[in-house]
């Protein structure tokens, strides 16, 4: 992919992903008409540590276009990797892209995480809208609920796909609010609810990068046996401080990312 694709692509993106966090319409909207420049600080992805699914694979099209690899993470609880990366152009968001361990999962885990990758075309993954293409395979609740006692990370990817799980608005760029508190306290105002795993406001200025979140709100999901409500995607916001020489810390702190993460948390998202 070119890089004068790139907007294009981080636009559908951007709609795919207000398919499933309708709400992230509504908080856009909010800030839009409070400020005149909005900006988005990164896009999150998930995905499983297959060579044909993994982390390379989802950044490929990010790489051809100009993105570089810039920090890696680690939480040995989820059982997750992660890298983030960055395009020379700063207007432009990081990419995260995270990717589970599936090894370290149960033999029944695996075999569903098997079968549904087994069916996923080896072509869908070499195309550039890839990493918003959805679900490629079927899956049962029954089996939803299988990987959901092991791994809620798991059980979210194989009922939504590859797509953007959660987009951040930098607070750094607001005119209207100025720190994480100010944020939280007016979308509270405005009835929705935040995730407060770790606290409401994740990080500190010491860890140069302050984060918060909605809750992921359920939406309707078609499973094989039955459709029902489960926590789709969240909406975070990030205030970033500067480094002793000067720019700001652009990478990520792994103890608030991995409270982040639990946005998605089916005993979280139902209060």
């Amino acid at each position: 992919m070119r890089r004068e694709e790139l907007p294009t692509l981080l636009d559908a993106m951007w709609q795919d992903y207000l398919k499933i966090n309708p709400d992230a319409r509504v908080i856009h909207q909010l800030f839009a008409d409070r400020n005149p420049t909005l900006i988005n600080d990164h896009i999150a992805l998930r995905t499983f540590d297959y060579p044909k699914v993994g982390i390379r694979a989802l950044a490929k099209p990010f790489v051809d276009a100009g993105y570089i690899p810039k920090g890696e993470y680690y939480f040995p609880a989820k059982k997750l990797f992660a890298e983030h990366f960055e395009h020379p152009d700063s207007t432009l968001p990081k990419i995260f892209i995270s990717e589970l361990h599936v090894n370290q999962l149960s033999e029944n885990a695996q075999q569903i995480i098997d079968r549904c990758i087994s069916e996923l075309p080896s072509k869908a993954v070499t195309e550039d809208h890839f990493c918003y293409s959805g679900r490629h395979w079927n899956i049962s609740y029954e089996e939803y609920q299988q990987l959901l006692q092991e791994s809620e990370y798991a059980a979210w990817l194989c009922a939504f796909g590859f797509r953007p799980n959660h987009f951040t608005l930098l607070i750094n760029a607001l005119q209207s609010h100025r720190s994480v508190e100010s944020v939280n306290t007016f979308l509270q105002e405005q009835g929705f609810e935040l995730n407060q795993a770790g606290g409401l406001v994740k990080g500190s200025p010491d860890e140069f990068l302050e984060q918060s979140s909605t809750l992921a709100k359920p939406i309707l999901v078609p499973f094989s046996d039955c459709n029902i409500e489960i926590p789709g995607c969240y909406y975070e916001f990030a205030r970033r401080y500067p480094l002793a020489n000067g720019p700001l810390y652009q990478g990520f702190v792994t103890t608030s990312a991995d409270k982040i993460f639990e946005s998605t948390d089916v005993h979280r998202s139902n209060g």
